[in-house]
């Protein structure tokens, strides 16, 4: 019988074929403008498989980056006491993921992702659309402010992660959790929701 040519049925191959057309599709345009239509296209397969294999879009993504949480289970509790003291508590939760047992594929994520562009570029988004979004979508602050506020948010976390986890630079790398907290969690809270300085205009 002739072998029937088209869109690629369920096998061992599907999932990762799914996963490397994901991978160019979030890191070539990101999470908001890859669509599971044309990521399926890419890998030949229905898009019921992409549901299949992976569920929602957030869930393919996540596979795609190699996370092994869901931002959606912790940030509740960051959120859960409004404004005030966000940063703090976000800084607790980040510290407790990466101190746990998952931290490993955390910190070999953030390794890849200083020599290689599309895990950086995979890591950038996850981090903006999956957590610093999530954050301050629910922060009363200026929406022309986000994506600087988000970009700062981000200096201070994954620059956290890499000295303590990466660099290993002491203190901070033994330092216990709240004593972190203590210090960095003001500065991010700051970043989130104090003022920002108005940029100077030209002569």
């Amino acid at each position: 019988m002739a072998r029937r040519t088209g869109r690629r049925p369920g096998n061992p191959g599907t999932r990762e074929a799914i996963l490397d057309a994901a991978r160019t599709a979030f890191a070539e345009r990101g999470f908001d403008g890859a669509s599971i239509r044309a990521i399926a296209a890419a890998a030949q397969v229905d898009p019921a498989l992409v549901h299949h294999y992976f569920g929602t879009k957030e869930e393919l993504f996540r596979a795609t980056v190699a996370i092994p949480i869901d931002p959606a289970d912790l940030l509740p509790a960051v959120l859960a006491g409004g404004p005030d003291g966000v940063g703090e508590r976000l800084v607790r939760t980040f510290l407790a993921v990466w101190d746990s047992p998952v931290g490993g594929a955390a910190v070999a994520l953030l390794r890849s992702a200083v020599g290689n562009e599309w895990t950086a570029r995979l890591l950038r988004e996850f981090l903006v659309t999956q957590v610093l979004r999530r954050v301050l979508d629910q922060l009363d602050v200026d929406p022309a402010e986000l994506p600087l506020r988000g970009g700062l948010v981000g200096t201070q976390m994954i620059g956290l992660a890499m000295m303590r986890y990466v660099i290993r630079l002491e203190p901070v790398a033994s330092a216990t959790p709240e004593a972190l907290v203590a210090t960095i969690g003001p500065t991010v809270q700051r970043y989130l929701t104090g003022p920002l300085p108005t940029p100077a205009t030209e002569s």
